[in-house]
């Protein structure tokens, strides 16, 4: 039976934030749990080496897996503009730690490695710096496996630049490179919901290198870009301006009508005003469908309930986008309150990443302006690694 408990502080000192979140897992399910997440904002980076050993001697556990982000979440709350820590403790399955090294996108030990530890389910968290770690060669690994991996996680947000993060791994704080968890003995279960919504119509790419995409639909770009924007609601021209993104087909086989959740979401990098290009944060490949995007906080609300309508689960941890949260919705706590209320989970963690980790449509992605959950819930089967 899962058993788990969730606790965030506010406290600036790091001795007290531990203090206070450690005392609350404590009162609510004991010491020796089989797994606990952290999760804390960047003005406690450099405490951090300090914050993971405490954790371990106070809880009782060896296995501490975490980052550093923007902001954070616990149970019903969002907490993006103080301190915070957030952490919380899993009892009743089992977990093996993971670690890659930066630059690489296979594991310390190999793929093969993991077998062991996966052999009854095959769902890995994943925490990576965004600077050091090829995340998009990582996921391609894991699909391409011959038994693939289901990956759920984001990429630390505490930084802006190389050495900015840090990634907590059992024992040791990482400055760079990715860490994960393997996870058995539990159900297991993604919803990844959208933050953006469809303008426009689909169109194909006729034209593209890397990704810069020269023509859409035998025309350029730019031009088609302008003439959309003319034709645009008063409300969208302005979604237009403060941020246009482009979502990319998942899942070309089902060209009858493409709705939201149908997309990756990448943004768009620029234009060039000569030749009416555009380029866009991921390759391109000539005879995708492809269709821009702005942020809706609607929109982004309604595919959050609708990816989590009748789900249930012991425990969830929430990826959020850092263009969400107050940015959006206006509000703090939106996502967090939206899954605790949705799944009745009576423990909740995550942070605000640069971008996220889960599955869509059988393969894993990483996006954008997303909200990726992991939800877990009781298993009837386990079984020792």
């Amino acid at each position: 039976m899962i058993e788990a408990a969730s606790a965030i502080s506010e406290h600036p000192l790091a001795t007290h934030a531990v203090g206070e979140v450690a005392g609350s897992v404590l009162d609510r399910i004991g010491p020796g749990a089989d797994l606990v997440f952290a999760f804390a904002t960047g003005d406690l980076t450099g405490a951090l080496e300090d914050i993971a050993p405490a954790l371990r001697t106070l809880l009782e556990t060896d296995i501490v897996i975490g980052a550093t982000a923007c902001g954070v979440l616990e149970g019903r709350r969002e907490v993006e503009d103080s301190s915070a820590l957030s952490i919380m403790a899993l009892r009743g399955l089992e977990a093996r730690l993971v670690r890659f090294e930066p630059g690489t996108a296979e594991p310390v030990g190999g793929w093969a490695a993991l077998d062991p530890a996966l052999e009854d389910s095959r769902d890995l968290v994943l925490l990576a710096d965004p600077f050091s770690s090829p995340v998009s060669e990582i996921v391609a690994a894991a699909d391409a496996l011959d038994r693939p991996i289901r990956l759920h996680g984001g990429l630390a947000s505490a930084g802006s630049g190389p050495g900015g993060n840090r990634l907590i791994h059992g024992r040791s704080v990482f400055d760079a490179g990715a860490v994960g968890v393997c996870l058995r003995g539990a159900t297991l279960d993604s919803a990844v919901s959208q933050g953006c919504r469809p303008i426009g119509q689909p169109l194909t790419v006729t034209g593209s290198v890397g990704n810069v995409v020269t023509e859409l639909a035998s025309e350029a770009p730019l031009p088609l870009l302008r003439r959309l924007a003319l034709e645009a609601s008063e409300v969208d021209r302005a979604r237009m301006a403060s941020g246009l993104h482009v979502g990319l087909v998942i899942d070309e086989g089902n060209p009858d009508e493409f709705t939201t959740g149908d997309f990756l979401i990448r943004g768009l990098l620029g234009a060039d005003h000569d030749t009416g290009a555009i380029a866009i944060g991921a390759p391109v490949e000539l005879g995708a469908t492809i269709q821009f995007h702005v942020r809706d906080a609607e929109t982004a609300t309604a595919d959050l309930h609708r990816r989590l309508a009748d789900s249930a689960a012991s425990a969830a941890i929430a990826f959020t986008c850092n263009g969400r949260g107050k940015r959006l919705f206006g509000s703090p706590d939106h996502d967090a309150a939206a899954i605790v209320e949705l799944t009745g989970a009576s423990a909740l963690t995550g942070m605000f990443c640069a971008g996220e980790i889960g599955p869509i449509g059988g393969r894993n992605h990483v996006h954008g302006f997303t909200a990726s959950t992991l939800l877990i819930s009781d298993s009837k089967d386990l079984t020792p690694c």
